[in-house]
């Protein structure tokens, strides 16, 4: 089969394209045609070496799939034929999806809605568990209260400002230029604050009547604690799962004085079971037309590499050339 592989990590020119072994789904495993991968940020991590894990060799990179079953372990739930999605690939010893087939264990794989295309499920994989997660399972989100985003328009914040919204909570997220605050909207955010031009934290009070916001979810790794203690609400958790370097001053004092909770989580840290119950929601709100997934490029197999240039021109460098997420056609 052709697949998107590296021997050695380094940077986005250590992938090549060509021809790997087919693998044989084994017991509890089923063998999924790709017919759309996903690119993310910690697709680059592992592949530079930034983010350290257990690899097989050649590695095929990415994370998310959505396809076809081809073919069935003994004893598997799924049937050749089932639509399916899913994520936790490309990681911890796991062949990655940039490739015609993939073997994935039954438990990162999740039913594909009828009305879902494949590119929108492989495109909602990783970034709407990862919401999912941060919002429900760890903050606890409840209806009415307010979520404050940074980056409304990414691959996870578009996702929090949806499921945000779907449970009635009220959004506030950041954004980059004016078309991107009409996107966010869209998307249901209450208030889009331009981040090149306003003051967050004033509009963040007038919109609250200067109660401050419940949930804060941080997609970017944290500088400085003091702003974001400043608009919290008293008991507000505040999540975090980006920066793995980051060593932001923390302001103990207004911390604590408010009763806030901080929470961080990495997905794929977390159990099949606990991710589940994020995936299957998305398929209800999926069906429900509550629940898209931004599609910001789209490449052919082939040019995996171009993708990881891409991811990583916005992720690291900040580029700016990225709205949503990066899809992989295998089939094209």
């Amino acid at each position: 089969m052709k697949a998107a592989y590296f021997d050695t990590t380094g940077a986005p020119d250590v992938i090549r394209f060509g021809d790997v072994p087919t693998p044989d789904p084994r017991a509890g495993e089923l063998r999924v045609k790709v017919l759309a991968a996903g690119i993310n940020p910690i697709d680059t991590y592992i592949r530079s070496g930034a983010a350290p894990m257990p690899l097989p060799r050649p590695a095929i990179t990415g994370t998310d799939f959505a396809g076809v079953v081809d073919a069935v372990g003994p004893g598997g739930k799924f049937r050749v034929g089932d639509r399916v999605w899913g994520s936790n690939q490309g990681l911890l010893g796991r062949h990655g999806t940039c490739a015609e087939f993939v073997c994935v264990e039954e438990k990162w794989a999740y039913p594909t809605p009828a009305s879902v295309t494949d590119e929108q499920a492989a495109a909602a994989a990783l970034v709407g568990i990862t919401a999912h997660l941060g919002l429900f399972h760890r903050a606890k989100l409840t209806h009415g209260e307010t979520v404050f985003v940074n980056g409304g328009t990414g691959g996870v914040g578009s996702m929090v400002v949806q499921m945000a919204k779907a449970v009635g909570a009220k959004v506030i997220c950041t954004v980059g230029s004016e078309e991107k605050a009409a996107l966010a909207r869209e998307l249901g955010a209450d208030l889009a604050i331009n981040y090149k031009t306003d003051d967050i934290s004033t509009r963040v009070k007038e919109f609250t009547g200067g109660t401050g916001v419940q949930v804060w979810y941080e997609t970017l790794p944290p500088a400085d604690f003091d702003e974001t203690v400043e608009m919290m609400a008293t008991r507000g958790r505040i999540i975090v799962m980006a920066g793995r370097a980051a060593r932001p001053v923390f302001p103990n004092g207004p911390f604590y004085v408010k009763g806030l909770s901080l929470m961080g989580f990495a997905m794929f840290n977390m159990t099949a079971e606990e991710q589940r119950v994020g995936a299957d929601e998305m398929n209800r709100w999926f069906e429900a037309g509550k629940l898209v997934a931004l599609i910001g490029a789209r490449f052919p197999l082939m040019q995996t590499v171009q993708a990881h240039q891409l991811q990583e021109d916005n992720t690291i460098r900040k580029a700016g050339t990225l709205t949503g997420k990066i899809v992989i056609t295998p089939t094209e």
